[in-house]
C-alpha cells in the first residue's frame, strides 16, 4: 500500500540521487537515511525522539513515497513505526503537515522535508489533527498527553532496547546468582570438612582411651 514500483523520471531521479549524495555526506542531526536505490521512489528514514519531548528515547521509522508528479506534487509521508501524535493518522501513520499540503513547492529538497516532520515531534498542531484524540488531549492538559505519547514510544519506538536492556539485567542476575552458588557450595565444602575433621579428631581420642585401659 505505502510502496511505489514505479521509476521516476531520469531529471528526477538525478537530482534525488544528488540530494542524497549531499545528505549522506552531510547527515540531518537525529536523522538516518535509507532508500531504495533502484527506483528512490520511496525514501526511509529513522529519526531519534528529539530530547525533551515524550518521543524521547525512541527511534521511529519514516517512509517517504515519491509519485510519478513529483516534484509538482508532494510526496506522501507515513510513520512505520507506531506513534500517538496529533498530526499522524492512528492506524494509516500518514503524516499531516503544510509542506506536505498546501504549502509545498516543487522547490523543497528532502532536507527541508525530513526536518519539518522531526520538528513535528518537539511542535504538534493539534489545530490540523488526523488522530482526534491526541489533538484533544493535547489541547485540554499537556501533562496527560506527554505521558500518553511517552507510553506509547516506550511500548513501540524503544522496544529493542529495552529488550536489550531486559536481557541485559537478566544476564547480570544469572552471574550474580552463580556467584551466590558457587559461594555457598564452597562454604558448604568448608562446613563440611570442618566436621569431618572434628569427626576424626573424637575418633582418635577415642581410640587412647582405649588403648589405655588395655
Amino acid at each position: 500500500m505505502l510502496s511505489s514500483a514505479q521509476n521516476l523520471p531520469p531529471q528526477i531521479f538525478k537530482r534525488l540521487a544528488k540530494e542524497l549524495s549531499v545528505l549522506v555526506k552531510d547527515p540531518i542531526d537525529g536523522i538516518q537515511l535509507s532508500t531504495d536505490e533502484e527506483t528512490l521512489a520511496e525514501i526511509n528514514a529513522e529519526i531519534q525522539g528529539p530530547e525533551g519531548t515524550p518521543y524521547e528515547g525512541g527511534t521511529f521509522r519514516v517512509k517517504l513515497v515519491l509519485g510519478s508528479t513529483f516534484p509538482q506534487h508532494p510526496p506522501k509521508g507515513y510513520f512505520l513505526t507506531p506513534i500517538f501524535h496529533p498530526n499522524v493518522d492512528q492506524f494509516k501513520g500518514e503524516i499531516c503537515v503544510n509542506t506536505l499540503k498546501k504549502d509545498w513547492s516543487s522547490d523543497h529538497k528532502l532536507k527541508h522535508v525530513l526536518i519539518v516532520i522531526r520538528c513535528l515531534l518537539i511542535h504538534p498542531n493539534p489545530d490540523s489533527a488526523l488522530n482526534e484524540e491526541a489533538g484533544k488531549l493535547l489541547h485540554e492538559s499537556y501533562k496527560e498527553f506527554f505521558a500518553r505519547a511517552s507510553l506509547y514510544t516506550q511500548i513501540h519506538a524503544a522496544k529493542k532496547k529495552e529488550l536489550a536492556a531486559q536481557k541485559e539485567n537478566l544476564q547480570n542476575l544469572a552471574e550474580v546468582f552463580s556467584i551466590k552458588q558457587k559461594s555457598r557450595s564452597i562454604s558448604n565444602q568448608r562446613i563440611l570438612t570442618r566436621k569431618q575433621g572434628k569427626g576424626k579428631g573424637k575418633k582418635s581420642k577415642k581410640a587412647k582411651k582405649t588403648l589405655r585401659r588395655l
